[in-house]
């Protein structure tokens, strides 16, 4: 079993920030697979259910970012789980919108809900890092972070959402590969054509072994040759 874990902020002020992109890839998750209502249990909501017959929770921690790790604490626990069994969905500045990559152990890269999961269980689980982009410096990372995602983002953010719902069951099976494969056909779906011209036609066969001078000439030009003939024989009879 998978303990899937979405990082964000509990409460409606917060429910459109580009920090709560994990919590909306639970939601979405939980939607698509027909899981159950959700649950307050281990300092965060949780839900249960199945992707085909892979059991996971879906966890989102209700202690606020800088805390998140105690909720997952609590949840391994309650299930008996290794860090090896969780997976941890969260927003990534160091990522254009709308990248997504898939990691194992690492670092936090000053990301304060890993910091506190890290703290929590150690460094041994995987990480979804969901791309929202860099404000551009470093002093203005938290306002951009704790801010809605802007309308111009919604169609990527749509696109990111659907696909890691899509690769949800591959998270529960353990294999990264099928999960971004899932992904990549939402964010960036195969094209239709290869936008090739098509070849010119060849000539037919016919055609191009025809001689040209095997054209006949006109009927009545050959009737014009004879009477010539004709003509010049009867002189000399």
């Amino acid at each position: 079993m998978k303990l899937i874990v979405g990082l964000g902020n509990p409460g409606a002020k917060y429910a459109r920030h580009r920090h709560n992109i994990g919590f909306m890839a639970l939601d979405r998750m939980a939607d698509d697979h027909g899981f159950g209502p959700w649950k307050g249990k281990h300092q965060g909501s949780i839900t249960e259910g199945r992707f085909g017959s892979d059991r996971a929770v879906l966890l989102k921690p209700e202690t606020f970012m800088n805390n998140s790790g105690q909720s997952v604490q609590a949840a391994m626990r309650f299930y008996k789980l290794d860090p090896e069994d969780v997976v941890v969905l969260h927003d990534e500045i160091d990522l254009a919108p709308g990248k997504v990559k898939h990691k194992v152990g690492g670092g936090h890269a000053g990301h304060n809900g890993l910091r506190s999961v890290h703290a929590h269980i150690g460094p041994d689980y995987a990480r979804v890092r969901l791309g929202v982009g860099h404000p551009g410096h470093k002093d203005r990372v938290p306002a951009y972070v704790l801010h809605d995602f802007a309308k111009t983002d919604e169609t990527w953010l749509e696109d990111v959402l659907r696909g890691v719902s899509d690769g949800a069951p591959f998270l529960a099976t353990g294999d990264p590969p099928k999960f971004m494969n899932a992904v990549a056909l939402r964010v960036s779906p195969p094209r239709s054509g290869t936008g090739q011209k098509a070849p010119k036609p060849k000539a037919s066969a016919e055609a191009v072994q025809k001689p040209v001078a095997a054209t006949p000439e006109p009927a009545e030009a050959v009737t014009e040759s004879k009477s010539a003939i004709q003509k010049l024989l009867e002189r000399f009879r």
